[in-house]
């Protein structure tokens, strides 16, 4: 699988693990900033948790790499069909992250002697590859539209709950995890008025203009402001 073989690019060159994780780190940083009202909201904390911590997160996906491997053999079989599309669109995203991260960490490791933000948007830039970085957020958005779409398909949330145990015996526990969790937590945001709605168009609007200052902005005025936004978690 392509996520594994970069796990073990980065497994065997420790200073290129230590500046995926720094890349990695920076970016959960830059989410905290960017949503710092929604992290901070009764009605979308939980919605921009989930993001953060299965999307934008720093943590090790190992456990789910592996296990989305077999999604070809064992997803279609175990699954839902309703939830076999937000896995596999999770799979996708995973490894079109990985691959991003990677190429940003060897422009990193080249800028060493750099102010962190000023690494960051020169590996940005370095990196390039605007199409692909369209694509990645597409695809978060995809996976959050295909949460909320779930949570309307009555009956789902009891056979998620059977398949637990089915799931943990062929070595899915990890993605059963995420799709309860996502399940439930765009459960409770739609029951909102417009609340998955505009938690998603929060995050598109915010993630474009982000994208395009981060390809466009002059370069000070871009580092400026992803200055401010890691300076409200400092």
């Amino acid at each position: 699988m392509h996520v594994t073989e970069l796990r073990q690019t980065v497994a065997g060159k420790p200073g290129l693990a230590s500046a995926v994780s720094a890349i990695k780190h920076f970016q959960a940083r830059r989410f905290q900033g960017t949503y710092f009202d929604l992290l901070h909201s009764e009605k979308y904390k939980a919605a921009a948790v989930f993001f953060l911590q299965e999307l934008y997160s720093e943590k090790d996906y190992s456990e789910r790499d592996t296990q989305f491997a077999r999604i070809a053999s064992a997803l279609e079989r175990l699954f839902p069909q309703e939830v076999v599309q937000t896995a596999v669109s999770l799979a996708q995203l995973h490894r079109l992250t990985e691959d991003l991260d990677l190429a940003m960490a060897l422009s990193w490791m080249a800028h060493a002697d750099k102010p962190e933000v000023t690494r960051y948007v020169l590996a940005w830039r370095s990196v390039g590859r605007r199409r692909e970085r369209d694509a990645q957020l597409s695809t978060v958005l995809a996976v959050g539209h295909e949460l909320d779409r779930l949570t309307r398909a009555r009956g789902l949330r009891m056979m998620l709950k059977m398949m637990r145990g089915p799931a943990n015996l062929a070595g899915l526990g990890s993605l059963q995890q995420f799709l309860e969790s996502g399940f439930d937590t765009f459960a409770a945001m739609g029951r909102e008025s417009e609340g998955a709605r505009h938690f998603l168009a929060t995050v598109t609007v915010r993630e474009t203009s982000l994208i395009s200052r981060l390809f466009d902005a002059d370069t000070v005025t871009c580092e400026t402001e992803i200055a401010q936004l890691l300076g409200q978690f400092r």
